[in-house]
């Protein structure tokens, strides 16, 4: 079980990841060498990766879909691969329902995310697959951001 402190050094590390030891400290009114050892002690088990939310569209890739793949038995473990590998690929989740694999890809243009489902259709004995474009993002990444609503998390882990 984690800790309230815990889910709130997380919270607030969702909300600002830069922010400060010092001002996180003075938020949450937890001493820096608390949250400092708390970091170090959840490092690679409860905090899996260090990252940043981008805007990919402001470096010039304005088409995001997300992909509901059902594959031949024979085919799933190479076409997990080729989508875990491809460099168009920002997700990979093993799903059910119908589905094998939910993927997320990020191209600059409909042409090469036409031209990646292609290149799966003819490797791979794809089943079924569906492609939702991503027309606005709504939300994204918040859930455990808000420190207001730790003591609501705490009662669904109990």
């Amino acid at each position: 079980m984690v800790s309230k402190k815990d889910l709130l050094i997380m919270a607030e590390l969702r909300t600002n990841a830069r922010e400060t030891l010092t001002k996180m400290s003075r938020k949450l009114n937890i001493p820096i060498s608390t949250i400092y050892d708390r970091l170090k002690i959840n490092e690679g088990s409860l905090i899996k990766k260090h990252t940043s939310l981008i805007d990919f569209s402001k470096i010039g890739f304005y088409t995001r879909a997300n992909f509901l793949i059902k594959t031949e038995q024979e085919s799933k473990e190479a076409l997990k691969e080729f989508l875990i590998k491809h460099h168009s690929i920002n997700s990979v989740f093993k799903i059910n329902n119908g589905y094998d694999f939910l993927a997320e890809g990020i191209f600059k243009h409909i042409k090469e995310l036409e031209d990646f489902i292609e290149l799966m259709d003819s490797k791979f004995k794809i089943e079924r697959k569906d492609v939702y474009y991503i027309i606005e993002e709504l939300k994204r990444e918040a859930f455990l951001s808000d420190r207001q609503l730790v003591d609501v998390i705490l009662k669904e882990c109990e």
